[in-house]
């Protein structure tokens, strides 16, 4: 049997990097917990900041994005975001509404956390 062997750019498999974001401050991570989140239309979720650094995917709907400082986006079913730990983002559904999939990195024992700036609330 002949051995053959290909590169991954030879496969006919398309690849697009989507986001190439740097984890700043670096953050140890030992898993990665991944939640489907659905919002009505027009759910404000508010200024919020993380524990930890968020990376995700809209998967339907649309949602006004925008982390402080910088412009506000409107992301549809298929882009993707980072929410910088500790920096306060916006993340607003859409008139109507919207799913994502977000992906938190995890330190061993570490729990998503959510802080709504001006008050607190679990995730």
């Amino acid at each position: 049997m002949e051995n053959t062997s290909v590169t991954p750019d030879q496969l006919p498999v398309s690849r697009e990097v989507l986001l190439d974001e740097p984890v700043s401050p670096v953050k140890p991570t030992s898993r990665v917990e991944v939640r489907r989140i659905t919002m009505p239309p027009r759910f404000a979720a508010g200024w919020h900041v993380h524990n930890g650094p968020v990376v995700g995917s809209v998967v339907a709907g649309t949602v006004h994005f925008q982390v402080e400082g910088g412009p506000e986006t409107v992301l549809k079913a298929g882009e993707v975001f980072h929410e910088p730990v500790g920096v306060p983002v916006r993340f607003d559904a859409g008139a109507e509404g919207a799913t994502f999939l977000a992906y938190f990195l995890l330190a061993d024992g570490e729990q998503p956390e959510i802080a709504l700036v001006g008050g607190a609330c679990a995730e």
